[in-house]
């Protein structure tokens, strides 16, 4: 079997649904053979390295373990989804603050154990402000990790070709931006369906303010359906993120990301996006009056969640994030 790359690749939760689905997903896309198997609770995670075993991959080299400082030692990549799972009747947010806690463990043990890590993908919620606690203390460059955004982007598309009857990837240019949460900005002024402007399309304002929903409650939606948090889709992407990193195919969907430039400021959030063997990259979405008002909400959405994590000492102000992680860049709120 052919692999992408020979590195160690560290997932964490891999008891999880989320992390079992990883595991298997990034030796069917051929990512590499190394790849370790963390979870606090170990008979979860042996039975998921048991099963991958039974999955006999040639040229497998999957181990697992319990312990922090052997899963992340010598780690190139990670991916985790080492977090609390949203339940029925919860949103993201209600799961700020013991996910930061765990996030602030997850970045003190990346600065301990695996400094010279190439790339760090965290997906569990809510994403933007776990992923930001998770790089200030891991002391990385902001380029070097990412939080999983693209399901809210994906959600919008596939509601848009269930509308008009098309396969999904005629629906292109669907994008949200900013948090990945109920206050996410939903961008549909370039979307095209099957080469056709949307704007061309018939569709209503209220027909579109029922999509705009439904993107935004799709994790919910899930929920309900299956009476648990979404696992195949969030594993899926957070497994294709991590392989851009690992230097295959570009990653486009939108990701969240370190932004500090013009109005945006100090937060982590979804933003126009490529990651490849550099790191992720950023530009500024370009929209229509309409959904800049809706970006600069969101933004403000999510200022006050790090503020509550400020406030509750997970991290600190943001003047001293530079003392934190001296590859951050901050500026005076």
């Amino acid at each position: 079997m052919k692999f992408l790359t020979q590195e160690k690749l560290t997932i964490v939760g891999a008891g999880g649904m989320i992390g079992s689905n990883m595991a298997q997903t990034a030796m069917m896309l051929g990512l590499t053979p190394n790849i370790c198997l963390y979870d606090i609770y170990g008979p979860g995670v042996n039975g998921v390295a048991e099963e991958m075993y039974h999955c006999a991959f040639p040229g497998a080299n999957i181990s697992w373990t319990v312990d922090a400082e052997t899963a992340f030692k010598d780690a190139k990549y990670i991916i985790s989804s080492g977090g609390a799972p949203r339940k029925d009747g919860m949103t993201r947010e209600d799961l700020l603050k013991g996910n930061c806690q765990i996030a602030a463990e997850f970045g003190d043990n990346i600065r301990k154990y695996c400094p010279d890590v190439k790339h760090v993908v965290v997906i569990f919620n809510p994403a933007d402000v776990t992923a930001l606690t998770a790089l200030i203390h891991s002391g990385l460059k902001p380029n070097q990790l990412t939080s999983l955004a693209a399901l809210d982007s994906t959600r919008l598309q596939t509601a848009l070709a269930k509308e008009f009857g098309v396969q999904q990837d005629k629906v292109t240019g669907a994008y949200t931006y900013g948090g990945h949460g109920e206050a996410m900005a939903v961008f549909a002024s370039k979307v095209k369906i099957d080469g056709k402007p949307l704007a061309e399309m018939g569709l209503s304002a209220e027909k579109f303010e029922e999509i705009k929903l439904a993107t935004i409650q799709g994790g919910s939606a899930i929920i309900k359906l299956r009476g648990r948090s979404s696992f195949q889709s969030p594993a899926y992407q957070a497994v294709k993120m991590i392989e851009a990193a690992m230097g295959g195919d570009k990653f486009y969907w939108p990701a969240g990301t370190y932004v500090n430039d013009g109005k945006y400021c100090n937060v982590m959030m979804a933003m126009p996006t490529v990651i490849d063997a550099d790191g992720v990259h950023y530009s500024k979405p370009e929209g229509t009056p309409e959904e800049l008002a809706a970006l600069d909400a969101s933004y403000e959405h999510l200022c006050k969640m790090r503020d509550e994590i400020v406030s509750l000492g997970i991290v600190p102000p943001t003047s001293e994030w530079k003392k934190a992680n001296p590859n951050l860049c901050t500026k005076s709120i």
